[in-house]
């Protein structure tokens, strides 16, 4: 057992042994950089002394070994046996995703052989405070798997001191490092005991900003330290330890291989290294200006992804759903690279969306070709005739049967990617039906604007019978029924309602509550609250669709029209209309196979549970799928195998933690903000009308209930599952997508003003605020 050595002896695969702290630091060291010398008491001592025992009272209590402390005492005096810090090295902090900053103690300027065994002692004991314990039951870390070495080193008296960035922890620019200083001690800083001087460093110079020093640390005589009020002048940092310090910071990344948050002394003239760790929560790089192009793909993505995408969802449902599948279809037209590459991961969880950059192909060329021979093929309004549709029904129908847990694991684990082979087919219909559908709607917006009647033309399409609408007409009956059989009552709930109830799942469950493009989000089936939580914003109330305007009846009807040209509109309007029922139904069926995948995936996590590779079933999404199909036999498998899988599982739960405030994509670059005046947000006018009402903010399904009618809904993205919520909304304000957005499409259905695109009406509007919406100019003003 090696139970103390000096901090030279450790390097960054040391962690075991060292902690993160000490294998961060003993890498630095070793490499030459600035750093205290020092030696660490390694994870090995802790267990010599631990002997199963997790309190800290025991740790401050407990005798060392006389092995131990003759260690600690020997490498002390060759230190110099001076003033020294003593600070905890936990095996599981300083790592990506688990930063652990602040969770374990550390000691200043402690004095003398004993004062030095003191502190090794209540850093043990500080693994076990209830905030530690805490801390790392939040990220899934078990307590019997962590361990503490701890990093003894030689007193920095500083004289001015902090931490430092290298990459910009606000906005994610990795060209800026920033710098926070302060007089005395970092801990000052390091605390927020001070407002410190910051500095942001980049290749367009220094920029300065004065801090007020209102608390100086510093070193008392025999040990210990003393806090003294500052005196609020500035003291800068001297240009060459500025630029010192920032060099330092690029070496150090660039060794480490991503941005580093490093803290730092500046004593007797030199710049010196007290700790380096990964940065944590740190946002991606800024994207930079986006074209129209770029702008219109970010603005669906950020619509079709309003939570983080699991490594699952990578290898699945993204590239064999909608998302692939319009990839296919551009492609299929001279278009690639629309879909493709848009999302960036690190440490195996995805990290941010990057703006696609669509390329032409020779294809191009042949596409107006292409384009017209299908329109003339393939008729949208037979496209349920088509065999392959009919094949895909029945083949989902079959796969949807089966019995999952009667399945032996090597038939199992194939499931997935035969669910995900019915898509093709599905794929295949898009490719052929939709230039019928486009051409339709081109003719008739032609035909209409040539007459001078193009203002008909939204009105028109209101007519088209979809899946959506069926249902939505379905839902509305089901709260129908609950309010007479009074199923909202409490449980249990009255048989009739239970029937009605099942007949809805098994026509609509399919549908998704957050996301078409993931397969980890529930459908309606898995989560049928909210089902209920529809119903009981609909009960209660009539529809509030409005009136059956019957346009094409008022458009054959006016007086510009000539009898030979009223049946030639009324043959485009039905192609037209034909063609938006294949749009929204093509993808009602197309979402058929996802609910198979999913627990088809929830099975095999069910299955890794059972063999403790896994905690929840859930814990599946971590994984990617040719590493489940890894597994030959899930009884069989070898505990290195076991062990490999869990780790990867907890190391991409902490990261995902660690994330779980930062934003795949900064709205601000895909809906700049815009000059409002009066207003408090716009966005992109999407349903005409002017209204106002108070505010409801619903984030995610689980807060449909919220919503009474009259409201204001602001959302951040929606899909077909929040329409229904159309029929009691006073109108609808989002921070994603456009005026040919689902969302918008069904507002102008159920007439109300839509505000689409507004990037942060979310984050500005607020709970029963008063607001008037104007669908015609895309503001939300303050009602007054």
């Amino acid at each position: 057992m090696k139970l103390v050595a000096p901090l030279t002896a450790f390097g960054r695969d040391d962690l075991p042994l060292a902690g993160g702290k000490g294998a961060n630091l003993g890498e630095l060291a070793r490499k030459g950089w600035p750093v205290p010398g020092g030696f660490v008491v390694t994870t090995d001592a802790y267990g010599l002394v631990a002997e199963g025992h997790g309190t800290r009272a025991y740790f401050e209590q407990v005798e060392l070994p006389g092995e131990l402390r003759e260690a600690i005492a020997a490498a002390y005096a060759e230190l110099g046996g001076g003033p020294v810090a003593v600070r905890s090295s936990a095996t599981a902090e300083d790592l990506p995703g688990a930063a652990f900053a602040g969770q374990q103690d550390t000691y200043l300027n402690i004095v003398g052989e004993q004062a030095v065994l003191d502190a090794v002692r209540r850093c043990w004991g500080s693994l076990w405070t209830d905030r530690a314990v805490a801390y790392r039951a939040r990220l899934g870390i078990d307590d019997s798997e962590v361990r503490i070495a701890v990093v003894v080193q030689s007193m920095v008296e500083a004289d001015l001191a902090g931490v430092m960035f290298t990459a910009n922890p606000v906005t994610g620019d990795r060209g800026q490092i920033v710098v926070d200083a302060s007089s005395g001690l970092g801990e000052a800083v390091v605390s927020g005991l001070v407002t410190p001087d910051h500095y942001v460093i980049s290749d367009k110079g220094v920029e300065f900003a004065p801090g007020r020093r209102e608390v100086v640390i510093r070193s008392t005589a025999g040990g210990g330290v003393t806090h003294e009020s500052g005196t609020g002048t500035p003291e800068r940092l001297p240009d060459r330890a500025v630029k010192e310090l920032a060099l330092l910071g690029k070496e150090v990344a660039a060794h480490f291989g991503r941005p580093q948050d490093i803290e730092w002394a500046y004593a007797g003239g030199r710049v010196q290294l007290l700790q380096a760790r990964p940065m944590t929560a740190l946002p991606p790089p800024p994207v930079g200006e986006l074209n129209p192009i770029q702008r219109r793909l970010c603005g669906m993505l950020l619509e079709y992804l309003p939570v983080r995408p699991y490594p699952i969802d990578v290898t699945t449902w993204i590239p064999y759903g909608p998302v692939g599948l319009m990839g296919r279809v551009t492609a299929g037209f001279g278009v690639r690279g629309l879909f493709e590459g848009f999302l960036r991961e690190e440490d195996g969880v995805v990290y941010r969306i990057v703006p696609p950059s669509p390329r032409p192909s020779f294809a191009m060329l042949a596409a107006p070709f292409t384009v017209l021979s299908k329109a003339r093929r393939y008729d949208p309004a037979r496209w349920t005739d088509d065999p392959r549709f009919r094949a895909y029904l029945a083949e989902v129908k079959e796969l949807a049967g089966r019995d999952l847990a009667a399945m032996a694991w090597p038939e199992l684990v194939r499931l997935p990617r035969k669910a995900l082979a019915l898509v093709s087919p599905m794929a295949d219909l898009r490719l052929d039906y939709l230039p019928g559908t486009g051409l339709a709607l081109v003719r008739l917006k032609v035909a209409l604007r040539l007459r001078g009647l193009g203002d008909f033309f939204g009105d028109l399409l209101h007519g088209a019978r979809t899946r959506t609408a069926d249902a939505n007409d379905a839902l509305q009956r089901l709260a129908e029924v609950a309010e007479r059989t009074g199923a909202l009552d409490g449980e249990p709930r009255p048989a009739e309602f239970e029937e009605a109830l099942r007949a809805f799942l098994a026509e609509y469950g399919h549908r998704e509550t957050s996301s078409p493009i993931l397969v980890t989000t529930p459908t309606w089936e898995d989560a049928p609250e909210t089902v209920l939580d529809l119903i009981k914003v609909l009960a209660g109330g009539p529809s509030g669709k409005k009136e059956e305007d019957d346009a094409l009846e008022r458009l054959l009807g006016h007086p510009r029209l000539r009898a030979r040209g009223r049946a030639r509109l009324r043959r485009r309007v039905a192609a037209a209309r034909a063609g938006v029922a294949f749009r929204e139904d093509s993808h009602f069926y197309f979402m058929m196979p996802q609910p198979v995948v999913r627990r088809s995936l929830l099975e095999l996590g069910r299955r890794l549970c059972g063999v403790d590779v896994l905690e929840r079933p859930e814990d599946v999404f971590h994984l990617r799928l040719e590493e489940l199909e890894s597994i030959a036999d899930v009884t069989a498998m070898r505990p290195q195998h076991r062990e490999r899988l869990r780790d990867t599982v907890r190391a991409r739960a902490a990261r995902r933690e660690e994330l779980s405030g930062v934003r795949l994509l900064d709205p601000g670059a895909v809906y700049p903000v815009q000059e409002t005046g009066d207003a408090l947000v716009s966005g992109a006018p999407a349903s005409g009308g002017v209204v106002s009402g108070p505010v409801k903010v619903i984030r995610e399904p689980a807060e449909f209930a919220k919503l009474e009618s009259g409201d204001v809904l602001v959302c951040p993205y929606t899909n077909p599952s929040w329409t229904p919520l159309f029929q009691r909304a006073a109108a609808v304000v989002v921070d994603a997508g456009g005026a040919a957005s689902h969302a918008a499409i069904v507002a102008r259905e159920y007439g109300i003003p839509a505000v689409m695109g507004t990037g942060r009406a979310t984050a500005v509007l607020e709970d029963g605020q008063i607001v008037t919406v104007n669908g015609d100019t895309g503001q939300v003003t303050r009602t007054s």
